[in-house]
């Protein structure tokens, strides 16, 4: 599956649906609420319309998790070799405030790992994407400049000061918690805040050095970023154990997690 992955098509699929969620975006549209409280917009529905058709276009024998879509049993997804992991309007609040920092993410899963990714932002028309042994990349308009690791890790003393990404609308407790030890460890902390999975990428691309992720997420939320991150040569490891998040567990919620 990931040899016959053709990219360029994903990164249309996701220009496609930042197209249905720009029309809504330019409107007065209605925000309605989800059972955990959470906004939806009919930019979210009408992305994933359009994402999934698009996707089962072109690889119908690849099922999907998205986060518009009632997941399967797990009994019936642990089954899966290949899956698709999708959230076709990241960063609804970010949507709502008129901020411009929502993606759409699209990612090819396969044994739990994240293979492949897009993240598209469609107010600037910027795409991150990464495919595993092909590199990492952004992209606006038509430019396309590779994402390469490099420098040193935000736990170097060297690293001063160090550049703190953390949620715009999601700022946690355990964050905070976070900065202080930075700084109580003798080093600076230019503190830089973004919404979406942008966050993620700002690592990926050496725009920040670190982003914590202490408060829920979802593995749609992460996945498509992820998998960029990993193909920069960064990493997405779980606060706890400091081993790699996995997706298409039995339970869809993220672990805490930091970006490094």
């Amino acid at each position: 599956m990931l040899d016959q992955l053709d990219i360029e098509e994903l990164k249309r699929i996701a220009r496609l649906a930042g197209d249905e969620i720009l029309q809504v975006y330019g409107s007065d549209f209605v925000v309605d609420e989800k059972a955990d409280e959470s906004p939806l917009t009919e930019a979210d529905r009408r992305a994933n319309v359009v994402i999934l058709a698009e996707l089962q276009k072109l690889y119908p024998e690849v099922p999907f998790i998205s986060e518009e879509t009632k997941a399967l049993s797990f009994a019936e997804r642990r089954q899966w070799d290949y899956l698709w992991m999708i959230d076709p309007l990241d960063g609804t609040k970010e949507f709502v405030k008129r901020n411009g920092e929502f993606t759409v993410n699209i990612a090819l899963v396969k044994a739990g790992v994240p293979v492949a990714g897009v993240v598209y932002q469609p107010t600037e028309d910027k795409m991150y994407f990464a495919v595993q042994g092909r590199g990492a990349f952004v992209q606006v308009a038509d430019q396309p400049a590779r994402l390469l690791s490099g420098g040193e890790s935000y736990r170097d003393a060297a690293v001063d000061p160090v550049r703190v990404v953390a949620s715009r609308s999601h700022l946690s407790e355990a964050v905070t918690e976070f900065v202080k030890d930075l700084e109580q460890s003798g080093r600076s902390v230019e503190f830089l805040s973004s919404g979406s999975s942008l966050k993620l990428c700002m690592v990926a691309e050496g725009a920040a050095d670190v982003y914590p992720r202490l408060a829920p997420t979802m593995e749609w939320d992460t996945a498509a970023a992820d998998a960029v991150v990993r193909e920069a040569g960064k990493e997405v490891l779980q606060f706890e154990t400091g081993e790699a998040l996995l997706y298409n567990k039995e339970n869809l919620l993220n672990p805490w997690f930091v970006v490094e």
